[in-house]
C-alpha cells in the first residue's frame, strides 16, 4: 500500500529535525537527529543514507516528531531510545539510572584485567571464581559487563534505589548473566553486612557519584535530567568515594582490591585518601582514553 502523500522522505526529516535540534543550541543536531530516526524506524544509522529517498508513513513520521520534541526538553537521547551501549553490550536504560558513559569502560577494563591476574578466567570457563561487588550499581552496566567477560565471576550489584536494581535485573536478564549475580538494595556496603562475605570479596568496583557542590549547581541541560543522587558527591566530591574505601576494608579478601571512577581532578587526592587514611597499598591510578587519571585501584594489605 502506498504511503501517504506529504509525508516526509528520510532525507527532509533529517534536514527539518537537525535545523530545529541546532536552533534550540543542542549540542550534536545531525547526530541526534539520525540516533532518533534509526530508533523510530527499527533500523541502524547506516541504513539512513543508503535510503534517503524512503518516505515515513504516518504513525513513524508522527513518533518521529515526538521523539525530536522529547529531546528538545534536553531529554538525553538515551532516555528517549532507553537504549545505550557499553562496553559493545547493549543496555536498557531510564530516567532512574544513570547513562554509561565511555569513560566508565576504562574501569571496566582495569577491572577485567586484574581478575584476569587473580584466575577469573576472562571470556571463559577456566579459572578460579572471583567474587565481586559493584556498589551503585544503577543501570547494571559495569556489573553485567564484568559478569559477561569473566565467566567465573559471581556479582553483587547494590543499589539504593529498587527502581534502579529492577533495570540492572532486566540488563542482566537481556545478557543471560542472572544466574551469576545477586541484587541488594540498601546504601553503599551497609546491604553486605550479616551475608558472612567478611574478607571473602575480591573487589570492591564502583562509578560513585563525584560531582562537587559546586558542580551541581551547574549542571549541563541533559545532565540535570540524570538521577540527582546518581551525581551529587558531596561539598568535594569525594564523600561516596572515601566511605566506599572505609567500609570495604572489611569484606575484602586478602589481597583484593577496590576499584573507583573518579572526578577528572581527583585521582591524587583519592590516592592518598587510599593511602594515608585507610591503609591500602599498591594504589594505581588508571587514565581514560582523553588522558584524564579516572581510575583509582586500591590493593588491601595482607
Amino acid at each position: 500500500m502506498a504511503e501517504p502523500v506529504g509525508i516526509a522522505t528520510v532525507r527532509d526529516a533529517l534536514r527539518i529535525a537537525t535545523e530545529r535540534l541546532r536552533g534550540a543550541g543542542i549540542p550534536t543536531p545531525r547526530l541526534d537527529a539520525e540516533v532518533l530516526l534509526a530508533h523510530v524506524l527499527g533500523a541502524r544509522r547506516e541504513y539512513l543514507y543508503a535510503h534517503p529517498e524512503r518516505r515515513l508513513g504516518a504513525e513513524e513520521h508522527a513518533s518521529y516528531q515526538a521523539a525530536v520534541e522529547r529531546r528538545l526538553t534536553r531529554l538525553p537521547v538515551a532516555y528517549i531510545t532507553g537504549r545505550k551501549e557499553f562496553m559493545s553490550l547493549e543496555f536498557l536504560v531510564d530516567e532512574n539510572v544513570l547513562i554509561p558513559r565511555p569513560e566508565t569502560e576504562t574501569l571496566v577494563e582495569a577491572v577485567i584485567d586484574r581478575l584476569r591476574e587473580r584466575g577469573g578466567g576472562v571470556g571463559q570457563t577456566a579459572g578460579a571464581p572471583v567474587l565481586v561487588a559493584d556498589i551503585g550499581t544503577g543501570s547494571g552496566a559495569i556489573a553485567v559487563s564484568i559478569a559477561w567477560f569473566v565467566r567465573r565471576a559471581c556479582l553483587i550489584a547494590v543499589d539504593i534505589s529498587p527502581e534502579a536494581l529492577r533495570v540492572a535485573r532486566e540488563n542482566a536478564r537481556r545478557h543471560g548473566v542472572e544466574g551469576r549475580m545477586e541484587f541488594l538494595e540498601g546504601d553503599l556496603l551497609e546491604p553486605l553486612s550479616g551475608r558472612n562475605l567478611e574478607g571473602r570479596i575480591d573487589a570492591v568496583v564502583s562509578n560513585p557519584p563525584y560531582l562537587s557542590r559546586r558542580m551541581m549547581a551547574n549542571l549541563p541541560p541533559e545532565v540535570a535530567k540524570e538521577p540527582r543522587g546518581a551525581l551529587a558527591g558531596g561539598e568535594a566530591g569525594l564523600d561516596l568515594a572515601r566511605a566506599i574505601l572505609d567500609g570495604a576494608r572489611t569484606f575484602l579478601a586478602p589481597d583484593g582490591f577496590v576499584a573507583l571512577e573518579v572526578g577528572h581532578d581527583h585521582a591524587a587526592t583519592v590516592r592518598r585518601i587510599a593511602t594515608d587514611e585507610f591503609g591500602y597499598d599498591g594504589v594505581d591510578t588508571i587514565p581514560d582514553y582523553a588522558g584524564v587519571q579516572r581510575v583509582v585501584i586500591a590493593r588491601r594489605r595482607r
